[in-house]
């Protein structure tokens, strides 16, 4: 009885608190998602570990919401009118991002192997925060709909230079299942297209006709959860799974008027638990042990966002807010960053220490700063449409 306890107080404390760090933020115009993550860092060990030790489901939830809804952006319409400016931008801005970091830590004197995998890291974005911000923000126009795409497509992109720079390292070690990651990888994303359509395609058929029109609750949860169930029993990317099943939904089911108005107004607690317990998790000790390398990761990654969006949006002859703000945009950096740290410091155990203090120290920065740079990016780029 006493664990049953601990666990509703602790839900209620999370949740108020998260009323009252929206109510500050919309004050104090910072982002609530730094907000969140920063009342994480405050309470520390306060949050029973009955509780935080539930952290990984509860994130990975949270982003399959987050993956479904972001899936939902991807209409025919949307990808019609923006497909040239979303392709170059988050192709070019994942790219030189991981340029940039790779030859800035070189010229620093890192080894090619570990500044090719941080490198690869530091092109990901995280979906969650650049989500909640413009969902916050409540500013439209074109602007936040291909930023929302771009996020949408980013961890493909990452996942795919992770796998390439893992099987590059492998070679240069002599290792001989270099191409092994290359197989994995082509699995976990090709794998996620594949049980996103086989999902959505009959859901697009079959929800929404209980309610005529919408989808209820209990039938966006049900093909959310069966997602990622089962993305997870195939060994395949829950992520790009659900963005794909939700993208699917939108563009083939005629009959709803928005597929995805149900399960929005249940994002937002989800959202409040999941940052609060990163911001709990996060271990600002690691920041100090960063040094000159987090540094150079840390500005190489900023110049390679803006300097590839800002590249990608001039091929594809995208509007000057888009231009100048994009790459701005697109700081934010968590979970999926962290998850390949841990697989490339499995692989290569005597870089362990170095690589993960680097991408956890550089999270902590990312997740707190980004989403006030993507804030300050959708208001001037409002201004300016």
């Amino acid at each position: 009885m006493e664990i049953d306890t601990q666990f509703l107080l602790t839900i209620g404390g999370i949740l108020m608190l998260g009323l009252v760090v929206s109510a500050l933020a919309r004050r104090l115009y910072i982002p609530r998602v730094t907000l969140l993550l920063l009342l994480g860092v405050a309470i520390g060990n306060g949050i029973p570990e009955n509780f935080s030790k539930h952290f990984e489901i509860l994130a990975e939830v949270t982003l399959l919401i987050v993956g479904f809804l972001l899936g939902g952006r991807l209409t025919r319409a949307t990808l019609k009118a923006s497909v040239g400016d979303v392709m170059w931008i988050s192709v070019c801005a994942a790219l030189l991002a991981a340029a940039l970091v790779s030859v800035g830590l070189i010229c620093l004197g890192v080894s090619k192997e570990m500044a090719i995998i941080l490198g690869c890291i530091a092109a990901a974005t995280d979906p969650a925060a650049v989500y909640d911000v413009v969902f916050e923000s409540k500013i439209k126009g074109g602007f936040s709909s291909r930023l929302l795409s771009i996020v949408a497509l980013d961890d493909v992109w990452a996942l795919l230079l992770f796998s390439v720079g893992l099987s590059v390292v492998s070679v240069l070690n002599g290792m001989s299942e270099g191409s092994a990651f290359i197989v994995l990888a082509t699995k976990e994303i090709g794998g996620g297209v594949i049980l996103g359509i086989l999902i959505g395609l009959p859901a697009a058929y079959l929800t929404g006709r209980i309610k005529p029109g919408q989808p209820i609750l209990t039938e966006a949860l049900s093909i959310v959860f069966i997602c990622g169930g089962l993305a997870n029993w195939l060994g395949v990317s829950y992520l790009i799974a659900s963005m794909v099943m939700g993208a699917v939904i939108s563009n083939l089911a005629k009959h709803h008027e928005y597929p995805f108005c149900a399960i929005e107004g249940i994002q937002w607690p989800f959202l409040i638990i999941f940052f609060v317990l990163a911001g709990e998790s996060l271990e600002l000790s690691f920041l100090p042990e960063i040094g000159l390398i987090g540094c150079v990761f840390i500005l190489c990654r900023v110049a390679g966002k803006y300097l590839g969006a800002r590249i990608g949006s001039q091929i594809s002859r995208a509007s000057a807010p888009i231009q100048n703000w994009m790459g701005i945009a697109l700081l934010p950096q968590a979970g999926v960053s962290i998850g390949m740290a841990l697989v490339a410091a499995n692989q290569f155990p005597d870089q362990r220490q170095v690589l993960l203090s680097v991408i956890i120290a550089t999270t902590v920065l990312f997740e707190i700063i980004g989403p006030i740079f993507t804030r300050i990016a959708l208001k001037h780029a409002l201004d300016l449409e």
